[in-house]
């Protein structure tokens, strides 16, 4: 029985929740039930949390405080997405209680998540009930009652987690999206997995690994203990995450491939990543095959034989922690902030050589790459503002999911910024077009990019990223989705169909100019060929077709 949590138990129970994120990464992404590709909420939580988890590994506290503050900092430059940016408001609560604080006990623990939920109600500008605020004010709530009650450290937490149970199973009642798919949120279903994964690691059923949290073992014993050195076959523990190319590809191959070069062989597989474990004489082989199916992000090779020959010689193991920590800055060395050389400055977030070339062609500063299924960190962001010569910094986020991110670099820096809240990339080039950096105030040049992009009508073309029974349709994965300012319009089996449905919807608003972005997966002939369906239905519109080159939508039109 605990009576107060030290920052080293704080720390530890973070690294456990980060563990048991990523281990319920899938679970949770396929509770959201839009069937767009996107930015899944599994992913963006654990990627969120991950950079807490990483700052924390570096630094050792002598105060809850300390620990909290680490958190809370790492969290908000690492938020990703909605649910990132409100994971990272919950913590920033959390640190605001702490401060000061070497321990903390129930009543301080307790208030300490209230204060969280309170930043992120007050951070959220229109809170929506069945979500991660109902989930997390309910869990606070019933925290702060045991606390009231005397209840000890691991009562507050067992009150905290069957209210915020409850909670989540009555998000599917409380909002209409959930209802219609019959889910709960995926959000709250996050914050659950968090407040288990440090109840479990503070009755000491989980501990933290350089791998994250994993079950204690049942007796204490060394991992080298009853063999030789000579029966290690494969000599490197190798461990590594690749991020997709394709959300989509067969890891078969690789998972023959691997096998036929090592032994302990685990893939485990999300939406966009995947993490491989293999014991292997050529790691740097393993690596170059993974990297065929994607970026490699991270990696970990560690030498067993020589670690066995530590042990056995009653030495320490080295490990891949124990190499030289380097202070690595960026390439174009911009960690400095710019000093500003004009009052305005731009930046935008996109994906696509095409897009991004469109976007420094009308005078952004800089681009952020990322977008759907891509959502930039809010240090992403804030590192392109800091190097814009600029004092005044107007951000597009052009996505909805990227807004709130953004919004979070304003107090993070020197420069004023300014978040236009663009929710697609024709929206953002719609406001560049309308910025004018000769007005005399800020407030001035952000009222005329508001005013442009109301006028701006966006038009997806996507593939269904799963089966689904959506607002009255009946979606299969790999179909055609069609989307008109957000909202599903249809699943098609063909392109020339899709346009011809879609056509009818754009007829309301009896368009003058339509730009036709193509992505990376449209061939120029095929983009032609969509431009006259649309042309022979609006022939006194001015229609133009240009390369964007982005991913995941196979069009992206602007409709005004």
């Amino acid at each position: 029985m605990r009576d107060f949590i030290d920052a080293a138990a704080f720390k530890e129970m973070i690294l456990c929740a980060e563990a048991a994120l990523h281990s319920n990464i899938q679970q949770i992404n396929e509770l959201n039930v839009f069937p767009v590709p996107d930015g899944d909420t599994g992913t963006n939580m654990y990627l969120t949390m991950q950079n807490a988890s990483t700052e924390l590994r570096k630094r050792s506290f002598d105060s809850i405080s300390a620990a909290a503050d680490c958190v809370a900092s790492a969290l908000l430059r690492g938020a990703r997405g909605n649910s990132g940016v409100i994971l990272s408001l919950l913590f920033r609560g959390i640190s605001k209680r702490f401060k000061g604080l070497e321990t903390a006990g129930t009543v301080e623990f307790a208030g300490a998540l209230n204060d969280g939920v309170d930043a992120a109600y007050k951070a959220v500008m229109k809170p929506a009930e069945g979500t991660i605020l109902t989930v997390s004010r309910m869990a606070s709530k019933a925290a702060e009652d045991a606390a009231a009650l005397g209840a000890d450290l691991e009562g507050v937490f067992i009150c905290a987690i069957k209210a915020a149970r409850m909670a989540l199973a009555d998000t599917v009642n409380l909002n209409p999206v959930l209802k219609k798919a019959g889910v709960v949120d995926a959000g709250g279903k996050g914050y659950l997995v968090i407040l288990e994964a440090m109840l479990a690691s503070l009755k000491g059923e989980v501990l933290s690994t350089a791998e994250g949290g994993v079950p204690l073992p049942e007796e204490d014993d060394n991992v080298f203990s009853g063999f030789e050195t000579e029966e290690i076959t494969f000599a490197f523990d190798t461990i590594y995450i690749v991020r997709k190319t394709d959300p989509y590809v067969n890891l078969d191959a690789l998972r023959d491939y691997l096998g036929s070069i090592g032994d302990s062989l685990v893939i485990s597989e999300g939406d966009e990543e995947f993490k491989v474990h293999v014991h292997t004489n050529i790691p740097g082989a393993a690596l170059t095959e993974s990297q065929k199916y994607g970026t490699l992000e991270l990696a970990k090779i560690e030498n067993m034989r020589t670690q066995h020959e530590d042990v056995a010689a009653g030495r320490k193991a080295r490990v891949a922690d124990d190499a030289e920590t380097v202070d690595v800055t960026r390439k174009d060395g911009t960690n400095e902030i710019a000093a500003p050389e004009k009052e305005y400055g731009a930046v935008a977030v996109c994906a696509g050589k095409g897009m991004e070339n469109m976007f420094r062609e009308l005078g952004v500063d800089g681009v952020v790459t990322g977008g759907q299924t891509m959502n930039p960190s809010t240090d992403d962001i804030l590192h392109e503002i800091n190097r814009t010569p600029a004092s005044t910094v107007f951000v597009l986020p052009n996505n909805k999911n990227i807004i709130m991110a953004a919004e979070q670099c304003v107090p993070l820096t020197e420069k004023q910024v300014v978040v236009i809240p663009t929710k697609t990339v024709p929206q953002g080039i719609t406001a560049m077009l309308n910025f004018n950096p000769d007005n005399e105030t800020a407030e001035a040049v952000t009222e005329e990019m508001k005013e442009a992009i109301g006028n701006v009508h966006t038009a997806m073309v996507t593939y269904a990223a799963r089966d689904s029974d959506f607002d009255g349709h009946t979606i299969h994965a790999g179909e055609y989705l069609a989307l008109l300012d957000g909202a599903l319009l249809g699943s098609y089996t063909n392109i020339p169909t899709l346009f011809k449905e879609l056509s009818w919807a754009l007829n309301d608003f009896s368009p003058e100019f339509i730009t036709i972005y193509y992505g990376e997966d449209v061939q120029e002939d095929d983009a032609n060929s969509a431009s006259e369906v649309l042309s022979g239905n609006f022939p006194d519109a001015e229609i133009t077709v240009y390369d964007g080159g982005q991913p995941v939508y196979y069009y992206m039109i602007s409709v005004e």
